[in-house]
């Protein structure tokens, strides 16, 4: 299958600027940059495009087996950097995908020079010494009531993880985006995030990278972006002032500016 038509690619931007790939996170799809992408075309190439069993992609693709493992996610990031060429990449990863990023830079690096991380988490459970912000049981429930009633998990859970709720119009895009995912695609790419342990991972990334987090982020605390960023020498962490898990909606305007001032406009 045509990898453009496969996961919807989209390139906007100057055509001889630095690269920028987006990935999206969990339940969501490339729209989700929408409001900081007319900024940042304006110096870069930009890449977006939706992995399978999300946005627009071709369900005819979707593999459960493949897309067990973050591995089978990093792997479209990494199809999709081969159909365009991509050279000199900044991957842009938010939530989940930052790890997805970690994995595709440790499998093709020659094709990666810097990571930016949007509310990233490594492991979302609690152990001791370590902070994820839910406890087993937490996750176990989540995923319970997920797969028993997507529909209602998405309605409930959307405005808890965007946070904002003085902006409830941006609870509801993100429950629009949820329940516009299949359900049953929905479930593997849930148990796959949530359940996910990609803290070993993190040693492996050697690119200059840039760690954001919100001041307030109910998924990823900020004892996370702490850990994360301790675990990634040399790293640079930035707390934007906003609050909840999709900067990129809830404060574009700073999370633009965090990202061009982190990657340059030359390359």
């Amino acid at each position: 299958m045509n990898i453009r038509s496969r996961n919807n690619i989209t390139v906007a931007g100057r055509v001889d600027g630095p690269v920028l790939l987006l990935a999206h996170g969990f339940g969501c799809d490339q729209n989700m940059w929408r409001l900081v992408l007319p900024t940042l075309a304006e110096n870069y190439r930009v890449v977006l495009f939706d992995y399978v069993g999300s946005g627009r992609s071709a369900p005819a693709a979707w593999d459960e087996e493949r897309y067990s493992s973050l591995e089978g996610y990093a792997l479209d990031v990494l199809e999709v950097c081969e159909e365009l060429d991509l050279r000199d990449v900044t991957f842009v990863g938010h939530s989940v995908s930052a790890m997805i990023g970690v994995l595709a830079a440790a499998q093709a690096p020659s094709r990666f020079s810097r990571m930016v991380m949007v509310a990233p988490s490594p492991r979302y459970i609690d152990e001791d010494g370590y902070r994820g912000g839910f406890t087993a049981d937490d996750i176990d429930e989540l995923l319970e009531s997920l797969e028993s009633n997507y529909l209602g998990w998405s309605a409930a859970m959307a405005p808890v993880i965007m946070g904002n709720a003085d902006r409830p119009e941006l609870g509801q895009e993100l429950t629009t985006s949820f329940c516009a995912t299949d359900p049953d695609m929905a479930r593997v790419f849930a148990r796959t995030t949530f359940l996910s342990d990609s803290r070993a991972d993190l040693k492996t990334l050697s690119v200059p990278t840039l760690v954001l987090e919100c001041r307030q982020d109910v998924i990823a605390p900020r004892e996370v972006g702490a850990y994360v960023h301790a675990a990634i020498p040399g790293s640079r962490l930035v707390t934007l002032e906003a609050t909840g898990h999709c900067p990129q909606l809830s404060a574009p305007e700073a999370t633009a500016a965090a990202i061009t001032d982190f990657v340059g406009t030359t390359g």
